[in-house]
């Protein structure tokens, strides 16, 4: 009888004994990616130029700003340059679509300018009476696409996006916004991998401009613009930056050019008494008045021309936060802010695409906030509140895109305090903490929220209006963390470095300036 041998025997069993293959599988959505800081971004007025320039700086000496009109070695190669050294910043992805105009806009305003241009020219032909077959004709400048027609004018593009279910990457997305309020080589920073820095236009002393930092991946694939929120009185800092600051936020979160109240000066001549507001006239304001909005125009055009072939993120905090909305909604670019005040009003005025026409899910905006800081909820104002006392009219509380929302007046039982806004509280107390994801991302936690400060808020002004003892209010008023806390000496058991993050949801039901009338009375 034929015994086979070792090998051969082993040829017949294997395909019996071995484990089918697995079907060969596409790449997975998601993946992992690291970041470095490549640029520091600022601006200024230079040789009295009427608009600001705006400049970067990277990390060789010799050629350290990219501006036009500006002298690249106007710091010299002896310029000392200190050194920073740390940990990679680590992001993951997914793949997400976005809603795109088929042609982009060249700037913020142009959506705006487009606007007034077709009224103009339909207005125009609806008041032609002389028969003669003439009509006002369209500029040949860029038009804004019509959002009632996406399948014409639209696209619906899939782009690579932070995984926001990732609690690393919120954390990691929030500590670059964090570093655009910090001077390169400041005491602030969090470490970050080796860099070269130095101290550029809209970053030295006496610069009073929009700045932050630029961030890319090592094979400049994805590249992350950081923008700094407010510098001033409100927030427990100041700073160059917190005059034009100050005055954005009054014009961008405002409902009528920060007129509150009598003894309030307008950041524009809109107002024609009572609650009553020129329409046009505020829309006019936010395009020629806001430095900002054309800074950031600016800005987003450099990057796109430096890196044409990488995926352009925005982030930031507070204004920095708006600004990076607005942006990314004028070019269909993702965008994660933390703590902004609501920016679906300036968006509105700017007639970016919104809801019905944009779908929050295809905006690619995302906002991080919580309920606990007035600002982003839109709750800090009124006599009693710290911005009216610091002159800060932020009166806009719904946001465009989708929302991640911390419910730690909630979960956390904390009080509401604007000190909850900074946002290395919200990274060591909101972010870093554990947080429960049943029950979060509900669509009525907003309104929810809402409700509870304003039952919070009548209590303070009660108690205020009875001129109660101060130590008394500061018991209610003072905010600390009740919710999970950390073992003694030992990891907290609950902490999920990926996963833990409440799911959005869009502010569909929001309403800005209820009070107001908006119409032609100027």
């Amino acid at each position: 009888m034929y015994i086979p041998g070792p090998l051969r025997l082993s040829s017949y069993l294997l395909p019996f004994l071995s484990s089918p293959s697995p079907p060969a599988q596409s790449s997975p959505d998601t993946r992992t990616i690291s970041f470095k800081p490549v640029h520091a971004h600022g601006h200024a007025f230079v040789d009295n130029a009427s608009t600001p320039t705006l400049l970067f700086l990277d990390q060789s000496p010799s050629a350290s700003l990219y501006a036009h009109d500006y002298p690249i070695g106007a710091f010299g190669d002896d310029y000392v340059l200190p050194r920073l050294t740390s940990d990679v910043l680590e992001i993951r992805t997914r793949k997400k679509l976005i809603r795109r105009p088929k042609v982009r806009p060249p700037r913020i305003i142009s959506w705006a300018q487009s606007y007034r241009a077709q009224a103009l020219h339909f207005n125009g032909i609806n008041n032609n009476n002389d028969n003669s077959n003439k009509s006002i004709s369209l500029p040949e400048s860029w038009l804004a696409p019509d959002l009632a027609n996406p399948s014409d004018e639209w696209s619906d593009v899939e782009v690579t996006v932070p995984d926001l279910t990732d609690r690393q990457t919120v954390i990691t997305l929030a500590k670059m916004s964090s570093n655009a309020y910090v001077t390169p080589g400041g005491a602030g920073w969090y470490t970050l991998n080796d860099w070269n820095a130095s101290m550029p236009f809209g970053w030295e002393p006496d610069a009073d401009g929009l700045r932050g930092h630029v961030f890319a991946d090592e094979k400049n694939e994805t590249v992350i613009i950081s923008i700094k929120g407010t510098s001033a009185g409100v927030l427990g800092s100041g700073g160059p930056t917190a005059k034009n600051d100050k005055f954005n936020d009054n014009l961008l979160f405002s409902c009528c050019c920060a007129r509150v109240d009598f003894s309030w000066t307008p950041v524009c001549d809109c107002y024609a008494g009572g609650y009553k507001c020129g329409q046009t006239c505020l829309e006019d304001a936010l395009v020629s008045e806001s430095v900002y909005a054309t800074v950031g125009t600016n800005l987003y055009n450099n990057i796109t021309y430096m890196y044409p072939n990488a995926t352009i993120w925005l982030t930031g905090h507070s204004l920095g936060g708006a600004v990076s909305s607005l942006i990314g909604l004028s070019f269909g670019a993702p965008a994660v802010t933390y703590e902004s005040p609501g920016e679906l009003l300036p968006a509105s005025r700017l007639h970016l695409p919104l809801p019905p026409g944009m779908p929050a899910n295809l905006s690619g905006i995302t906002h991080v906030y919580h309920t606990a800081d007035p600002i982003a909820m839109g709750v800090c104002n009124g006599p009693y509140s710290s911005c009216y006392a610091a002159g800060f009219a932020m009166e806009s509380k719904c946001h465009t895109g989708e929302t991640i929302l911390y419910d730690t007046v909630r979960v956390k039982g904390w009080s509401v305090d604007v000190r909850t806004h900074r946002i290395e509280e919200v990274i060591d107390k909101v972010l870093a903490d554990p947080w429960p994801e049943e029950g979060e991302g509900k669509s009525g936690v907003w309104e929810k929220a809402v409700e509870g400060w304003y039952r919070a808020a009548d209590r303070v002004r009660a108690a205020l209006d009875e001129s109660v003892v101060r130590d008394d209010v500061n018991v209610w008023w003072g905010w600390g963390r009740r919710g999970p806390k950390r073992q003694p000496g030992g990891e907290d058991p609950g902490w999920r470095k990926h996963g833990g993050v409440p799911k959005p949801v869009s502010e569909e039901d929001c309403v800005d300036c209820y009070k107001w009338e908006f119409g032609e009375w100027n």
